[in-house]
C-alpha cells in the first residue's frame, strides 16, 4: 500500500506551525513557533498582534518543516490546514499559505476543523477504536463528542458559556498568576486540599457544561473575603476552583460513557495537559473496560502534526476542499466542508 504523506499548517490562535506526517502515524517533522512570550505581557492573546506575527513567521516555519523532513513539497500527497474555528486574522494566514502551496505544487487541499485535529492527535499514540467518546477541553472549547466512526461527530454536550480554559485564565488573573492561567493554577494547586466552597455549575442539558457561574463565584468569594478583612490563600483558592471545575467535567463525561457504550475515551485540547485531570481520568477508568487515551503533553497545545493526522483520515475519505473556501472562525465540529 502506498504511503500517504500530508503536509499540514496550523495557525488558529497564537502558534504558527507546520508538520509533515506519514500515514497518520509517523511524524517526519513538526515545527511550532509560539507567540506566548509576546501575549504574556498583555495577559492574553491580542488577535491583531497574533495575525501579524503569523505573517512574519509562517514562511520560515514551513521551510524548516520541509527541511527537517528531508523532502520537497513535491513529495507530499496533500496540503491540510486549519480552516476554523479560531481567530479570523490568524486563520487567514494559514489558509493563504496552504492555498499557495497547493496551487504552486498542484496538490489537493484538505480543510480541517481545529477540534477534530485535537481528537485525531490521539492516533499518534494508538489506533483509534470506534465507537469512542472524546472529552475536548481547551481555552475556547469544552465538548463531549461521540464518534461512531472517523467521519461522524455527535456533540453530546458542550459549554453553555465559557470554555474551561477561559475560566482558568480568568481565575488566574484574579490571583495575579499571569497568562496562560491553566498551567499556573495546576501547579499552584498541587498537593493542596480544596477548602473553599464555590458554586457548582448548573446546566440544562444532561451532558452540557458551564463555567461562567463558577468564574463569577470566584470573583464574588474574593470580594466577600476582602470585605470581611480576611485573607484569601491563593493556593487553596486555586485548588478549590480546579476541584469544582474538574468535578463538573468528570461527572458529565462519566454520565456520557455510561449511556454510550464505547471502546475508547480520548482526552483532547490544551487543558488535556492538566495533571489533575489526567490523574482523575486514570482513576475513573482504572477498573472499567473502556480504554483511555491521554495525548502526550507536547500534543495538547496547538501544533500541525495533529492537523496532518486529521488530514490523513480526510485524505482516505477523499474529503478535499476547494480554493474558494476561506477561513471560518465559527466552523462547527460536525459541519461538512
Amino acid at each position: 500500500m502506498k504511503d500517504v504523506i500530508i503536509l499540514a499548517i496550523e495557525s488558529s490562535c497564537d502558534e504558527s506551525a507546520c508538520a509533515i506526517v506519514k500515514n497518520g502515524k509517523e511524524i517526519l517533522s513538526n515545527v511550532v513557533a509560539t507567540q506566548i512570550e509576546v501575549h504574556e505581557k498583555f495577559g492574553g492573546v491580542l488577535p491583531e498582534v497574533a495575525s501579524r506575527l503569523h505573517v512574519e513567521k509562517i514562511s520560515a516555519v514551513i521551510e524548516e518543516a520541509v527541511e527537517k523532513a528531508n523532502m520537497s513539497v513535491d513529495d507530499v500527497d496533500a496540503i491540510a490546514y486549519t480552516r476554523g474555528p479560531g481567530l479570523i486574522g490568524s486563520l487567514h494566514v494559514g489558509v493563504q499559505a496552504a492555498k499557495t502551496l497547493a496551487w504552486a505544487y498542484k496538490k489537493p487541499l484538505i480543510p480541517i476543523h481545529h477540534i477534530k485535529a485535537h481528537i485525531f492527535a490521539n492516533n499518534l499514540i494508538t489506533d483509534l477504536k470506534f465507537p469512542l467518546i472524546s472529552l475536548v477541553v481547551s481555552g475556547g472549547h469544552s465538548e463531549i463528542v461521540y464518534m461512531k466512526d472517523a467521519d461522524s461527530y455527535d456533540i453530546l454536550g458542550q459549554t453553555q458559556d465559557d470554555a474551561i480554559g477561559e475560566a482558568y485564565d480568568k481565575v488566574a488573573r484574579v490571583l495575579d498568576l499571569g497568562y496562560p492561567g491553566g498551567p499556573k493554577i495546576d501547579n499552584l494547586a498541587k498537593g493542596i486540599e480544596p477548602q473553599y466552597t464555590l458554586p457548582k455549575p448548573k446546566t440544562e442539558g444532561t451532558y452540557d457544561l458551564s463555567f461562567s457561574g463558577l468564574k463569577s463565584g470566584v470573583l464574588q468569594f474574593v470580594d466577600r473575603m476582602k470585605r470581611k478583612g480576611e485573607e484569601v490563600e491563593p493556593a487553596i483558592l486555586a485548588a478549590s476552583f480546579q476541584d469544582t471545575a474538574l468535578s463538573e467535567v468528570m461527572d458529565k463525561l462519566m454520565l456520557a460513557v455510561d449511556d454510550y457504550p464505547v471502546n475508547q475515551v480520548l482526552l483532547a485540547g490544551g487543558v488535556a495537559a492538566n495533571s489533575e485531570l489526567r490523574k482523575r481520568m486514570e482513576a475513573a477508568f482504572a477498573n472499567r473496560k473502556e480504554e483511555i487515551v491521554l495525548p502526550p503533553l507536547w500534543c495538547c497545545t496547538d501544533n500541525a502534526a495533529m492537523v496532518a493526522v486529521a488530514g490523513y483520515f480526510a485524505y482516505k475519505q477523499q474529503a478535499f476542499g476547494t480554493f474558494e473556501q476561506s477561513a471560518k472562525p465559527s466552523l462547527r465540529v460536525n459541519e461538512k466542508n
